[in-house]
């Protein structure tokens, strides 16, 4: 087994308390959250600030019936993803059923065939200081781009707010995206507490994530702006 295979199939505890999803007709997010069983809706403004940002593929097989799953990579043109649905085999132990393995750009058809999607990972510290995650997809990524694109200065110096839901349409249907702005600068135990989330992120990816090779960031934008769908 490879170290890249190996890395995937051990099984690894991501420290974000949640994963919200941005529901476009309700114009908000939501998060499952398991202790209760049941899906959270999360009101805006929401407010966190910025730690890192990843890649991966979500959605849903009806072939399997059950939900399309892929390993998180930090440089989508540089590092495989692993897309595939977890099941229960006649032991009842939860194994991987593969899909398709590859870059992104060689699998992307592969993966919307099966009923699969490319997502946003972003990693956030909320304003109770807990570690979260947000996960975009379609529109909501260009929009996510271009914000952070546009205030790459202040993006890990400042909070950021999600205060209303953008409409938009394509052909006879219409959507929303989450709009995101900057809001106050942080405090300097603020930052402090951003610190440290990041510290706690970046050990769990140093023992999740393969090898990273350094590439222009402005090359991640380009190649997912084709599989943009609302």
């Amino acid at each position: 087994m490879s170290n890249r295979t190996q890395v995937f199939a051990e099984k690894q505890k991501n420290p974000a308390s949640k994963f919200l999803d941005w529901k476009s007709n309700d114009k908000q997010f939501s998060y499952y959250d398991k202790e209760q069983s049941k899906t959270i809706e999360v009101k805006l403004p929401l407010k966190f600030v910025f730690l890192d940002e990843l890649h991966t593929v979500k959605g849903w097989s009806d072939s399997f019936g059950t939900s399309i799953t892929s390993n998180e990579v930090k440089f989508i043109s540089k590092e495989q993803m692993n897309v595939g649905v977890f099941q229960k085999n006649t032991s009842g132990k939860w194994v991987k059923n593969p899909i398709v393995d590859g870059f992104y750009n060689e699998i992307k058809e592969k993966v919307k065939s099966s009923g699969g999607h490319y997502v946003k990972s972003i990693y956030i510290m909320l304003e109770d200081g807990s570690l979260a995650n947000i996960q975009l997809k379609g529109s909501a990524v260009q929009g996510w781009g271009n914000f952070a694109n546009a205030n790459k200065k202040q993006l890990t110096t400042s909070w950021i707010v999600v205060d209303k839901a953008i409409e938009g349409k394509k052909g006879a249907v219409k959507y929303t995206t989450p709009s995101f702005i900057l809001g106050d600068v942080l405090t300097v135990p603020q930052s402090n507490d951003a610190d440290s989330n990041f510290d706690t992120l970046e050990a769990y990816l140093k023992t999740y994530l393969t090898k990273i090779e350094e590439v222009d960031s402005s090359e991640i934008l380009v190649e997912v702006e084709d599989d943009l769908e609302f």
